[in-house]
């Protein structure tokens, strides 16, 4: 019997997309990376309204292959949390408009090590919910899958705002809370919720029309969000190699 694939590291991800990077540089080669080789984002399919936000990861991964060298897949990936596969991608997008009904065990489960292997998750409020709906139905969820680190706010001064784009505001689709908020895990964020609704800032229509007007910031804001959405998927892929002393005095600079 062959044994299961083991989990794809950050690092491993990391090392194979440079490599594919290198060789299609050689002269000769084909300069689209294999998909095998491109950032695919997980969307989490559960049993309430998973998909509220149809375009947003397709949207915000071509902003991610234009503004960085990072090349994404042209669609997202649908998983559950209960089945294989989990480790194919380092980022996994769970969204909900209103209340979603409880994980399994098995789903809890699937989560809990997809996240201390070092997967990241994304979990994005698109009702902009405040202690119901939505909101409430994640946190509860959280709390279960990783108990020991409940969700708190984010520092200002977290590497996360720093991983690409120098950030010191928020955005979103609304701006329910000044601040993201995060579980770690072995120190470093493996969770990562906005109650903001950044899917609804970074949905268009397939004429390229934005489908949701953002509140109260407006394009500012929207802005905001996909230069988040670029710092998280930088974040999630290498964590926290920006939070060096090499940096520092560049940042604070930028700051001033």
């Amino acid at each position: 019997m062959s044994r299961p694939a083991s989990p794809l590291s950050r690092r491993a991800f990391l090392r194979r997309l440079a490599g594919a990077a290198a060789a299609a540089a050689l002269p000769g080669a084909a300069r689209a990376l294999p998909d095998a080789s491109k950032l695919v984002v997980g969307q989490v399919q559960h049993g309430g309204n998973w998909n509220p936000r149809p375009s947003a990861l397709r949207r915000i991964g071509w902003e991610l292959s234009r503004r960085t060298s990072i090349e994404t897949a042209s669609e997202p990936a649908v998983v559950r949390l209960d089945r294989p596969g989990l480790h194919r991608t380092p980022l996994l997008y769970l969204a909900g408009l209103g209340a979603m009904p409880p994980l399994s065990e098995a789903e809890r489960a699937g989560l809990r090590r997809f996240l201390q292997y070092g997967g990241c998750l994304v979990a994005d409020a698109a009702d902009g919910s405040d202690g119901g709906g939505f909101d409430a139905s994640v946190r509860r969820e959280l709390a279960k899958v990783l108990p020991s680190s409940p969700l708190a706010p984010i520092a200002r001064d977290h590497v996360l705002y720093k991983s690409f784009y120098l950030l010191d505001r928020q955005g979103g689709r609304v701006l329910v809370k000044p601040w993201l908020e995060g579980q770690v895990l072995d120190g470093r964020l493996a969770v990562i919720y906005s109650q903001n609704d950044l899917g609804g800032a970074w949905a268009r229509t397939e004429l390229g029309d934005w489908e949701y007007p953002c509140t109260p910031g407006g394009e500012a804001q929207r802005e905001t969000a996909l230069r988040l959405g670029v710092n998280i998927a930088m974040y999630g892929l290498c964590t926290d190699y920006k939070d060096d002393a090499v940096h520092l005095p560049f940042i604070l600079r930028r700051r001033s």
